[in-house]
């Protein structure tokens, strides 16, 4: 596209008419349902966190106090920083949501930046319903334009196409004027960002990603209310965001367009079983099934197919994934997940330490995992799992899992959801008391002032 052909009317007017329309009245029950249950998640996660080293030392970079809350810290920060203390405690563990087809984790950016925004304007919780809806459902439909394409040009889907679904989702829940939107996606597309060279060393920089892309969004927003102009065709502009961050000027754009507000990606979420990245989910419980049905030492090896799309992020270099660096990298790494799943029973935060993952015996099992590209495999629209093992005595079990326990296809309820809650508080230190008292203000959060003093401390 020329700069002298650009069009009528670009995809960011074309949603941002569609945002500044919706009434939040007529939103549908299970978006509303699925933006409860978000908070009841990610709240967890937060607490989760709290005390954990990177929680600490975002915190301690943070010299912008203000009157919005840090969930599970005493001290109030500016909605800026509180979003990125929040986004990145949630995401920090690799534990939160996702969604299927993109893939990216909606909710450790989108619900810090609303609840921030929120907070510090004095909206209330009808708002702030809005705008997680629309926040979550712009960064869902965005992934889905050039899938894996971002992934492969280098970067973190969840930090670029957040930083656009949080820019959305606050202007939603400020009620931003459609011109206002548009110019807020504009400067949304010069603060997006995150590269995935963590996977090197098992860096903390793609659990900043959430935080980052949730603060970015909020001053989008705030720069599109003040009159700050941004590009229209931020989009599909022959410098825009998609030439930027997937290395392409096409795709599928009707996928953020169409439907918008009446057809809702929203409600297909998945969320997590396991603390560790989401297409290791289904070879985890295939590792679990076959640990309970042939032993450790008789396995020769394990060969596992896989979605094209899944190898440079989990699976190579094969030798690294088989050993991974320390406790954060064992969570990017299919051939440890599988490992722990087989030989534990089960994967849980502990198994995430630098000392799990030094367990000769998972390892030993780990070094016998590797993978086979399947040219069929649905990924990312659907995440499978298959290993097909070989015992020494020639024989071959497998195992094969056709969706992510979780997603769609077979959804945590809400009675799991408000039990993970409970452990993650748990985990983060909160009492019994406390935590049933959090989810309590969580489950009116939508229906009065969106209040979170509470969640201090």
């Amino acid at each position: 596209m020329a700069s002298n052909d650009l069009p009528r009317t670009a995809i960011a007017e074309t949603l941002a008419q569609s945002i500044a329309a919706l009434d939040v009245a007529k939103l549908p029950q299970g978006v509303r349902r699925k933006c409860e249950e978000l908070l009841i998640d990610v709240v967890g996660l937060a607490v989760t966190a709290r005390s954990e080293d990177y929680v600490k030392s975002t915190l301690a970079a943070c010299d912008d106090d203000g009157s919005c809350t840090a969930i599970g810290h005493a001290r109030t920060l500016s909605a800026a920083a509180a979003a990125l203390v929040n986004g990145t405690a949630i995401h920090g563990e690799d534990f939160d949501d996702t969604f299927e087809g993109g893939p990216v984790h909606a909710g450790a950016v989108i619900v810090p930046a609303v609840l921030a925004a929120c907070e510090r304007h004095g909206c209330d919780g009808k708002v702030a319903l809005l705008g997680i809806a629309v926040g979550v459902e712009t960064m869902c439909r965005l992934s889905m334009v050039a899938p894996t394409l971002t992934h492969k040009a280098g970067f973190h889907p969840t930090a670029v196409f957040g930083t656009m679904g949080a820019a959305a989702g606050v202007g939603a829940a400020l009620e931003l004027s459609p011109r206002q939107l548009v110019d807020a996606l504009g400067n949304a597309g010069s603060m997006a960002g995150g590269i995935i060279e963590y996977l090197a060393e098992g860096a903390w920089t793609k659990r900043l990603h959430a935080g980052w892309a949730a603060q970015a969004g909020i001053r989008a927003a705030l720069l599109g209310r003040a009159g700050f102009s941004g590009p229209r065709t931020v989009f599909e502009g022959v410098h825009g965001f998609f030439y930027a961050f997937a290395r392409t000027s096409g795709g599928d754009f009707a996928a953020v367009t169409d439907g918008f507000g009446t057809l809702w990606v929203t409600e297909t979420l998945a969320f997590k079983p396991y603390p560790c990245g989401t297409m290791t989910h289904p070879y985890i419980d295939c590792g679990r099934r076959l640990g309970r049905r042939v032993r450790a030492d008789d396995i020769v090896e394990m060969v596992c197919d896989v979605g094209e799309g899944t190898v440079h992020r989990l699976w190579e270099p094969l030798a690294a994934k088989q050993h991974p660096a320390n406790g954060y990298a064992g969570k990017f790494s299919t051939p440890y997940c599988i490992a722990t799943g087989f030989v534990r029973g089960n994967v849980a935060l502990s198994d995430f330490t630098d000392e799990a993952v030094r367990d000769p015996a998972v390892l030993a099992l780990a070094a016998k995992v590797r993978y086979r590209i399947d040219p069929q495999n649905p990924y990312p629209k659907n995440f499978t799992g298959h290993i097909r093992a070989t015992l020494r005595d020639g024989s071959i079990v497998e195992e094969r899992q056709p969706h992510m326990r979780g997603g769609a296809h077979e959804p945590l309820t809400r009675a799991d959801l408000e039990e993970k809650f409970m452990l993650s508080a748990k985990h983060g230190g909160w009492s019994e008391a406390r935590a049933k008292a959090a989810l309590q203000l969580i489950a009116g959060l939508f229906d009065g002032p969106v209040e979170l003093s509470e969640m201090r401390g």
